[in-house]
Order: C-alpha cells, then structure tokens, then sequence
C-alpha cells in the first residue's frame, strides 16, 4: 500500500510531497534488510524454527483472509482525507510498520545464498542492500511519476482492493499449507 500512498500524495499534494514520502519508505527498506539478512544464516542452521514459523504463518495468512474479506464487504468510500506534514517521515512510518518485508527479504536471502547467488559477507551485503534501497526507492517513483494513469485505473481496485487481498491471502495459505504437508 506504500505504492498507492505515494500516488494518492502525488495527486492531492504534489509531486515533491510524494517523492519525499518514497524516499522515506525507501529508506526504511535498509535496516529491514538488514535484519532479515542477519537472521537468514540462523534459520539456515535451526530448520526447526522455519517449520514452526511456517506453520504460524499459514495462520496469518487465513486470518488476513477473512479480515479482508469482511472489510471488503463494508461499503467502499472513494474520498480520502488531506495529509499534511513531513511526507519523508510519513514514508519512513508507513514504510516501518511493513510486516512483510523482514519475511520477504529472509526467504529471498536463504534461497539466493542457497543457490550460490548471494554471499553471506560483506561487501556483497551492503552491495544487496543498496540495490533493495534503489530498486525500492525507483519503484516508488515511477508509481508517483505516472500517478495519473493509476488514478483512472484505481477507482476498480479501490472498490475490490480488500477482495482481492483476500483472495490472495487466501490462495497463499492454501499454497503453503500443501508445501508445509508434502
């Protein structure tokens, strides 16, 4: 939703506001890659907790899935409220509160390490580090660059947004769930 915060600022704001709140997100995106990078040898080493974690988050994942579903069923309001402030540290708090990025980054980390793709030492993981900053802070731009080709497109994802979610979350805990019982 990072994404789409930094469209609808560009579009009620301004297009710096918005560049100031990717730059934030983005800069938060370092020490969460960090953090997954250090902990992926850890989980290398004790399977175990890769289990355990698998399972709970099969958990997660259907719970998301009725949350979703039960949000998409209350009606949709298409207006949102002004934000005023420092956009930089909106980013860096939206962007913080992201749970999915330490998971994300752990698996992608153990799997590229375990394919000979990533070296688990410096500098290769600063190297990774500053390419996950630029990919994101890039990514976050060309959202607010095209800002108002997404605004035409984004009234029907709006509406269906937390359906969609749902749906996702759904076919993910069931993909994990038979990945976790094979």
């Amino acid at each position: 939703m990072l994404n789409m915060t930094a469209v609808r600022t560009k579009i009620e704001r301004d297009q710096r506001s918005a560049l100031l709140f990717a730059l934030g997100a983005a800069i938060v995106v370092i020490p969460q890659v960090y953090i997954a990078l250090a902990f992926a040898n850890y989980f290398v080493k004790n399977p175990e907790v890769i289990e355990n974690l698998t399972l709970a988050g099969i958990v997660v994942l259907f719970i998301l899935s009725v949350v979703f579903f039960f949000q998409a069923r209350k009606k949709f309001k298409g207006e949102g409220k002004k934000e005023k402030g420092n956009f930089l540290l909106m980013g860096m708090l939206m962007s913080s509160v992201n749970m999915l990025v330490i998971p994300y980054y752990l698996v992608l980390s153990s799997v590229l390490e375990a394919k000979g793709l990533l070296a688990m030492k410096q500098p290769f993981i600063s190297i990774f580090v500053a390419g996950v900053f630029l990919g994101a802070l890039a990514l976050f731009t060309v959202y607010v660059l095209f800002a108002s080709v997404i605004e035409k497109k984004a009234q029907f994802i709006a509406k269906n947004i937390n359906y969609i979610l749902s749906l996702l979350f759904l076919i993910l805990g069931i993909l994990t769930l038979i990945k976790y019982l094979k």
